[in-house]
Protein backbone atom coordinates (compact mmCIF):
# COMPACT_ATOMS: atom_id res chain seq x y z
CA UNK A 1 0.00 0.00 0.00
CA UNK A 2 2.83 2.39 0.92
CA UNK A 3 4.51 1.68 -2.40
CA UNK A 4 1.31 2.48 -4.27
CA UNK A 5 0.89 5.72 -2.32
CA UNK A 6 4.47 6.72 -3.13
CA UNK A 7 3.91 6.06 -6.84
CA UNK A 8 0.73 8.15 -6.81
CA UNK A 9 2.53 10.97 -4.98
CA UNK A 10 5.39 10.89 -7.50
CA UNK A 11 2.94 10.97 -10.40
CA UNK A 12 1.02 13.89 -8.94
CA UNK A 13 4.17 15.89 -8.31
CA UNK A 14 5.38 15.10 -11.80
CA UNK A 15 2.24 16.51 -13.38
CA UNK A 16 2.63 19.65 -11.32
CA UNK A 17 6.23 20.06 -12.39
CA UNK A 18 5.27 19.73 -16.03
CA UNK A 19 2.69 22.46 -15.63
CA UNK A 20 5.22 24.80 -14.08
CA UNK A 21 7.72 24.06 -16.84
CA UNK A 22 5.50 25.54 -19.51
CA UNK A 23 5.51 28.88 -17.75
CA UNK A 24 9.27 29.22 -17.63
CA UNK A 25 11.23 31.29 -20.11
CA UNK A 26 14.58 29.59 -20.59
CA UNK A 27 17.48 30.60 -22.77
CA UNK A 28 19.93 27.73 -22.59
CA UNK A 29 19.00 24.25 -21.49
CA UNK A 30 15.35 25.13 -21.97
CA UNK A 31 12.59 23.85 -19.72
CA UNK A 32 14.44 20.73 -18.64
CA UNK A 33 12.44 20.19 -15.46
CA UNK A 34 12.84 16.63 -14.28
CA UNK A 35 9.29 15.93 -13.38
CA UNK A 36 9.27 12.64 -11.56
CA UNK A 37 10.15 14.12 -8.21
CA UNK A 38 9.05 12.64 -4.93
CA UNK A 39 8.67 16.09 -3.40
CA UNK A 40 10.88 18.40 -1.45
CA UNK A 41 10.21 16.57 1.79
CA UNK A 42 12.16 13.61 0.40
CA UNK A 43 15.51 15.27 1.16
CA UNK A 44 17.02 14.52 4.54
CA UNK A 45 19.00 17.07 6.48
CA UNK A 46 20.11 15.42 9.70
CA UNK A 47 23.77 16.48 9.49
CA UNK A 48 23.59 20.01 8.12
CA UNK A 49 26.11 22.43 9.59
CA UNK A 50 24.59 25.87 9.24
CA UNK A 51 26.93 28.73 8.38
CA UNK A 52 26.23 32.29 7.30
CA UNK A 53 23.11 34.41 7.33
CA UNK A 54 20.95 36.28 4.86
CA UNK A 55 19.90 35.49 1.29
CA UNK A 56 21.80 33.21 -1.10
CA UNK A 57 20.92 33.77 -4.76
CA UNK A 58 21.57 31.15 -7.46
CA UNK A 59 20.14 30.22 -10.86
CA UNK A 60 20.63 28.04 -13.89
CA UNK A 61 19.89 24.46 -14.92
CA UNK A 62 16.24 23.55 -14.75
CA UNK A 63 17.09 19.86 -15.11
CA UNK A 64 18.04 19.90 -11.41
CA UNK A 65 15.00 21.89 -10.32
CA UNK A 66 13.30 19.12 -8.33
CA UNK A 67 16.56 18.25 -6.58
CA UNK A 68 17.16 21.91 -5.73
CA UNK A 69 13.61 22.32 -4.45
CA UNK A 70 14.11 19.38 -2.09
CA UNK A 71 17.57 20.48 -0.98
CA UNK A 72 16.51 24.09 -0.38
CA UNK A 73 13.50 23.03 1.68
CA UNK A 74 15.58 20.68 3.83
CA UNK A 75 18.40 23.20 4.27
CA UNK A 76 16.06 26.09 5.05
CA UNK A 77 14.29 23.93 7.63
CA UNK A 78 17.57 23.34 9.43
CA UNK A 79 19.17 26.76 8.89
CA UNK A 80 16.58 29.38 9.77
CA UNK A 81 18.96 32.32 9.30
CA UNK A 82 19.67 31.56 5.64
CA UNK A 83 17.29 31.99 2.73
CA UNK A 84 18.23 30.26 -0.54
CA UNK A 85 16.61 31.39 -3.78
CA UNK A 86 17.39 29.16 -6.79
CA UNK A 87 15.79 30.18 -10.09
CA UNK A 88 15.65 27.46 -12.83
CA UNK A 89 16.28 29.89 -15.67
CA UNK A 90 18.30 27.48 -17.81
CA UNK A 91 22.01 26.68 -17.97
CA UNK A 92 23.04 29.50 -20.30
CA UNK A 93 21.07 32.15 -18.45
CA UNK A 94 22.43 30.92 -15.13
CA UNK A 95 26.04 31.15 -16.32
CA UNK A 96 25.43 34.63 -17.72
CA UNK A 97 23.99 35.84 -14.43
CA UNK A 98 26.85 34.30 -12.47
CA UNK A 99 29.46 35.92 -14.71
CA UNK A 100 27.76 39.26 -14.05
CA UNK A 101 28.36 38.75 -10.34
CA UNK A 102 24.65 38.57 -9.47
CA UNK A 103 24.57 35.06 -7.96
CA UNK A 104 26.64 33.00 -5.54
CA UNK A 105 26.66 29.99 -7.85
CA UNK A 106 25.07 28.72 -11.06
CA UNK A 107 23.73 25.37 -12.21
CA UNK A 108 24.78 24.16 -15.66
CA UNK A 109 24.21 20.93 -17.59
CA UNK A 110 27.49 21.51 -19.44
CA UNK A 111 30.91 22.39 -18.07
CA UNK A 112 32.17 25.94 -18.60
CA UNK A 113 33.79 26.80 -21.90
CA UNK A 114 37.36 28.20 -21.79
CA UNK A 115 36.13 31.68 -22.67
CA UNK A 116 33.61 31.54 -19.81
CA UNK A 117 36.35 30.53 -17.37
CA UNK A 118 38.38 33.52 -18.57
CA UNK A 119 35.43 35.87 -18.05
CA UNK A 120 34.90 34.48 -14.56
CA UNK A 121 38.25 35.89 -13.41
CA UNK A 122 36.65 39.35 -13.35
CA UNK A 123 34.09 38.12 -10.83
CA UNK A 124 36.23 35.65 -8.91
CA UNK A 125 38.89 38.07 -7.66
CA UNK A 126 42.19 36.21 -7.53
CA UNK A 127 40.58 32.99 -8.76
CA UNK A 128 38.23 31.58 -11.37
CA UNK A 129 35.02 29.61 -11.73
CA UNK A 130 35.13 25.84 -11.30
CA UNK A 131 32.70 23.04 -12.20
CA UNK A 132 31.42 20.87 -9.35
CA UNK A 133 29.34 17.88 -10.55
CA UNK A 134 26.34 17.48 -8.27
CA UNK A 135 23.39 15.85 -10.04
CA UNK A 136 23.37 12.99 -12.51
CA UNK A 137 20.62 11.31 -14.45
CA UNK A 138 19.68 9.33 -17.53
CA UNK A 139 18.36 10.91 -20.71
CA UNK A 140 15.74 8.46 -21.92
CA UNK A 141 14.79 7.90 -25.54
CA UNK A 142 11.03 7.58 -25.48
CA UNK A 143 8.96 6.15 -28.31
CA UNK A 144 5.35 5.51 -29.32
CA UNK A 145 5.08 2.56 -31.71
CA UNK A 146 1.78 0.64 -31.57
CA UNK A 147 2.28 -3.01 -30.70
CA UNK A 148 5.92 -2.55 -29.69
CA UNK A 149 6.44 -2.61 -25.93
CA UNK A 150 10.15 -3.39 -26.02
CA UNK A 151 12.60 -1.76 -28.44
CA UNK A 152 16.36 -2.05 -28.75
CA UNK A 153 18.44 0.50 -30.68
CA UNK A 154 22.15 1.23 -30.94
CA UNK A 155 24.00 4.52 -31.38
CA UNK A 156 24.37 4.39 -35.22
CA UNK A 157 20.69 3.56 -35.67
CA UNK A 158 19.62 6.33 -33.28
CA UNK A 159 21.84 8.81 -35.13
CA UNK A 160 20.30 7.86 -38.47
CA UNK A 161 16.78 8.08 -37.07
CA UNK A 162 17.34 11.58 -35.69
CA UNK A 163 19.11 12.68 -38.88
CA UNK A 164 16.21 11.51 -41.09
CA UNK A 165 18.21 8.74 -42.77
CA UNK A 166 16.00 6.00 -41.29
CA UNK A 167 12.38 7.00 -41.80
CA UNK A 168 10.26 3.86 -41.24
CA UNK A 169 9.87 1.73 -38.13
CA UNK A 170 10.24 -1.48 -40.12
CA UNK A 171 13.61 -0.41 -41.53
CA UNK A 172 16.08 -3.27 -41.89
CA UNK A 173 18.48 -1.78 -39.32
CA UNK A 174 15.73 -1.67 -36.65
CA UNK A 175 14.53 -5.18 -37.61
CA UNK A 176 18.03 -6.57 -37.13
CA UNK A 177 18.14 -5.24 -33.58
CA UNK A 178 14.58 -6.42 -32.83
CA UNK A 179 14.10 -9.75 -34.65
CA UNK A 180 11.07 -10.78 -32.59
CA UNK A 181 9.24 -7.44 -32.62
CA UNK A 182 6.26 -6.79 -34.89
CA UNK A 183 7.52 -3.55 -36.37
CA UNK A 184 4.85 -1.68 -38.36
CA UNK A 185 5.24 0.00 -41.74
CA UNK A 186 4.88 3.35 -40.00
CA UNK A 187 6.62 6.67 -40.55
CA UNK A 188 9.07 7.70 -37.82
CA UNK A 189 8.19 11.05 -36.25
CA UNK A 190 11.44 12.21 -34.64
CA UNK A 191 11.03 15.16 -32.28
CA UNK A 192 13.85 17.39 -31.06
CA UNK A 193 14.01 20.49 -28.87
CA UNK A 194 13.19 23.84 -30.45
CA UNK A 195 14.88 25.75 -27.61
CA UNK A 196 18.58 25.76 -26.76
CA UNK A 197 18.92 22.87 -24.38
CA UNK A 198 21.48 21.21 -22.13
CA UNK A 199 19.63 17.95 -22.76
CA UNK A 200 20.17 18.38 -26.51
CA UNK A 201 23.83 19.14 -25.85
CA UNK A 202 24.31 15.93 -23.88
CA UNK A 203 22.24 13.79 -26.24
CA UNK A 204 24.18 14.96 -29.29
CA UNK A 205 27.47 14.45 -27.44
CA UNK A 206 26.43 10.82 -27.07
CA UNK A 207 25.52 10.51 -30.77
CA UNK A 208 28.81 12.08 -31.83
CA UNK A 209 30.86 10.12 -29.32
CA UNK A 210 29.27 6.71 -29.89
CA UNK A 211 28.44 6.96 -33.61
CA UNK A 212 30.77 9.52 -35.23
CA UNK A 213 30.38 7.99 -38.70
CA UNK A 214 26.59 8.26 -38.54
CA UNK A 215 26.26 11.62 -36.74
CA UNK A 216 28.13 14.24 -38.74
CA UNK A 217 27.00 17.26 -36.74
CA UNK A 218 28.82 18.94 -33.88
CA UNK A 219 27.25 18.57 -30.43
CA UNK A 220 25.62 21.64 -28.96
CA UNK A 221 22.62 23.13 -27.19
CA UNK A 222 21.04 24.03 -30.56
CA UNK A 223 19.70 21.15 -32.66
CA UNK A 224 21.72 20.57 -35.85
CA UNK A 225 20.21 17.33 -37.20
CA UNK A 226 18.32 17.19 -40.48
CA UNK A 227 14.54 17.09 -40.61
CA UNK A 228 12.38 16.01 -37.73
CA UNK A 229 9.92 18.13 -35.80
CA UNK A 230 10.55 20.53 -32.95
CA UNK A 231 8.83 21.19 -29.64
CA UNK A 232 9.74 23.38 -26.68
CA UNK A 233 11.19 21.89 -23.54
CA UNK A 234 11.26 18.34 -22.29
CA UNK A 235 7.59 18.76 -21.48
CA UNK A 236 6.90 19.61 -25.13
CA UNK A 237 8.80 16.76 -26.77
CA UNK A 238 7.58 14.14 -24.30
CA UNK A 239 3.99 15.32 -24.82
CA UNK A 240 4.42 14.91 -28.57
CA UNK A 241 5.71 11.37 -28.13
CA UNK A 242 2.80 10.52 -25.86
CA UNK A 243 0.19 11.68 -28.37
CA UNK A 244 1.84 10.94 -31.74
CA UNK A 245 1.87 7.47 -33.27
CA UNK A 246 5.34 6.67 -34.59
CA UNK A 247 7.05 9.33 -32.46
CA UNK A 248 10.45 9.19 -30.80
CA UNK A 249 12.39 11.79 -28.79
CA UNK A 250 14.83 12.32 -25.91
CA UNK A 251 14.09 13.70 -22.45
CA UNK A 252 14.87 13.14 -18.79
CA UNK A 253 13.73 9.73 -17.53
CA UNK A 254 11.24 11.24 -15.12
CA UNK A 255 9.12 12.50 -18.03
CA UNK A 256 8.85 8.97 -19.41
CA UNK A 257 7.98 7.61 -15.98
CA UNK A 258 5.35 10.27 -15.31
CA UNK A 259 3.66 9.86 -18.70
CA UNK A 260 4.09 6.08 -18.97
CA UNK A 261 6.14 6.37 -22.16
CA UNK A 262 8.09 3.33 -23.34
CA UNK A 263 11.84 3.86 -23.44
CA UNK A 264 14.53 2.43 -25.71
CA UNK A 265 17.05 -0.12 -24.44
CA UNK A 266 20.54 0.54 -25.78
CA UNK A 267 22.70 -2.06 -27.46
CA UNK A 268 26.07 -0.86 -26.20
CA UNK A 269 28.03 -4.02 -26.85
CA UNK A 270 27.40 -5.31 -23.34
CA UNK A 271 25.99 -8.81 -22.88
CA UNK A 272 22.44 -7.47 -22.74
CA UNK A 273 20.73 -4.25 -23.90
CA UNK A 274 20.80 -1.56 -21.21
CA UNK A 275 17.71 0.16 -19.84
CA UNK A 276 17.51 3.83 -18.93
CA UNK A 277 17.44 3.68 -15.13
CA UNK A 278 18.93 5.75 -12.34
CA UNK A 279 21.19 2.91 -11.23
CA UNK A 280 22.41 2.25 -14.77
CA UNK A 281 23.16 5.95 -15.27
CA UNK A 282 25.22 5.97 -12.07
CA UNK A 283 27.28 3.06 -13.40
CA UNK A 284 28.06 5.04 -16.55
CA UNK A 285 28.92 8.21 -14.63
CA UNK A 286 31.33 6.18 -12.50
CA UNK A 287 33.40 5.65 -15.68
CA UNK A 288 33.71 9.39 -16.32
CA UNK A 289 37.18 10.94 -16.34
CA UNK A 290 38.05 14.24 -14.68
CA UNK A 291 39.23 16.68 -17.33
CA UNK A 292 39.26 19.79 -15.15
CA UNK A 293 42.44 20.78 -13.35
CA UNK A 294 42.81 20.93 -9.58
CA UNK A 295 39.50 21.65 -7.88
CA UNK A 296 37.74 21.99 -11.24
CA UNK A 297 35.92 18.66 -11.50
CA UNK A 298 34.59 18.87 -15.06
CA UNK A 299 33.97 15.35 -16.32
CA UNK A 300 34.26 13.61 -19.68
CA UNK A 301 31.71 10.83 -19.99
CA UNK A 302 32.53 7.54 -21.69
CA UNK A 303 29.88 7.30 -24.40
CA UNK A 304 31.30 4.05 -25.79
CA UNK A 305 31.25 2.07 -22.55
CA UNK A 306 30.47 -1.63 -22.83
CA UNK A 307 30.28 -2.16 -19.09
CA UNK A 308 27.37 -4.29 -17.99
CA UNK A 309 24.27 -2.24 -17.12
CA UNK A 310 26.00 1.09 -17.80
CA UNK A 311 23.57 3.46 -19.55
CA UNK A 312 25.70 5.99 -21.45
CA UNK A 313 23.16 8.70 -22.39
CA UNK A 314 23.52 10.63 -19.17
CA UNK A 315 23.40 14.21 -18.04
CA UNK A 316 25.58 15.69 -15.29
CA UNK A 317 24.61 19.04 -13.83
CA UNK A 318 27.39 21.16 -12.32
CA UNK A 319 27.26 23.82 -9.66
CA UNK A 320 29.55 26.59 -10.93
CA UNK A 321 31.25 28.62 -8.22
CA UNK A 322 34.41 30.69 -7.67
CA UNK A 323 37.34 28.73 -6.26
CA UNK A 324 38.69 31.99 -4.79
CA UNK A 325 37.26 35.48 -4.56
CA UNK A 326 33.77 34.57 -3.36
CA UNK A 327 31.89 37.41 -1.71
CA UNK A 328 32.51 37.44 2.03
CA UNK A 329 28.82 37.85 2.81
CA UNK A 330 27.77 34.72 0.88
CA UNK A 331 30.80 32.41 1.18
CA UNK A 332 29.88 30.73 4.52
CA UNK A 333 26.33 29.86 3.39
CA UNK A 334 27.54 28.78 -0.06
CA UNK A 335 30.04 26.34 1.45
CA UNK A 336 27.52 25.10 3.99
CA UNK A 337 24.79 24.46 1.39
CA UNK A 338 27.10 22.85 -1.20
CA UNK A 339 28.63 20.65 1.51
CA UNK A 340 25.15 19.43 2.43
CA UNK A 341 24.00 18.65 -1.12
CA UNK A 342 27.26 16.86 -1.94
CA UNK A 343 27.07 14.89 1.30
CA UNK A 344 25.39 11.58 2.01
CA UNK A 345 22.06 13.07 3.06
CA UNK A 346 21.81 15.32 0.02
CA UNK A 347 22.93 12.67 -2.46
CA UNK A 348 20.89 9.85 -0.92
CA UNK A 349 17.71 11.84 -1.48
CA UNK A 350 18.29 12.01 -5.25
CA UNK A 351 17.34 8.50 -6.27
CA UNK A 352 13.70 8.71 -5.25
CA UNK A 353 13.52 12.04 -7.07
CA UNK A 354 14.55 10.36 -10.34
CA UNK A 355 18.20 11.44 -10.33
CA UNK A 356 21.43 9.45 -10.14
CA UNK A 357 23.54 10.07 -7.02
CA UNK A 358 27.20 10.81 -7.65
CA UNK A 359 29.59 7.85 -7.41
CA UNK A 360 31.36 7.92 -4.04
CA UNK A 361 34.77 8.79 -5.46
CA UNK A 362 33.41 11.82 -7.32
CA UNK A 363 31.29 12.99 -4.36
CA UNK A 364 34.36 12.84 -2.10
CA UNK A 365 36.27 15.08 -4.54
CA UNK A 366 33.37 17.53 -4.69
CA UNK A 367 33.23 17.86 -0.89
CA UNK A 368 36.97 18.41 -0.78
CA UNK A 369 36.73 21.13 -3.42
CA UNK A 370 33.89 22.83 -1.56
CA UNK A 371 35.89 22.87 1.67
CA UNK A 372 38.69 24.76 -0.10
CA UNK A 373 36.49 27.58 -1.45
CA UNK A 374 37.60 30.98 -0.29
Amino acid sequence: MKQLQRKNRVRALAVGALAVTGALTLSACGSDDTSGGGGASSAKASNIKCEGKGKLLASGSSAQKNAMDAWVQAYSGACKDTSINYQPTGSGAGITTFLQGQTAFAGSDSALKPEEVEKSKKVCKGGQAINLPMVGGPIAVGYNVPGVDSLVLDAPTLAKIFDSEITKWNDAAIKKLNPEAKLPDLKIQAFHRSDDSGTTDNFTKYLKGAAPDAWKHEPGKTWEGKGGQAASGSAGVSSQVKQTSGAISYFELSYATASKINTVKLNTGAKAPVEATVDNASKAIAEAKQVGQGSDLALKLNYTTKAEDAYPITLVTYEVVCDKGNKAETLPATKSFLTYIAGKDGQNSLKELGYAPLPTEIADKVRSAVSSLS
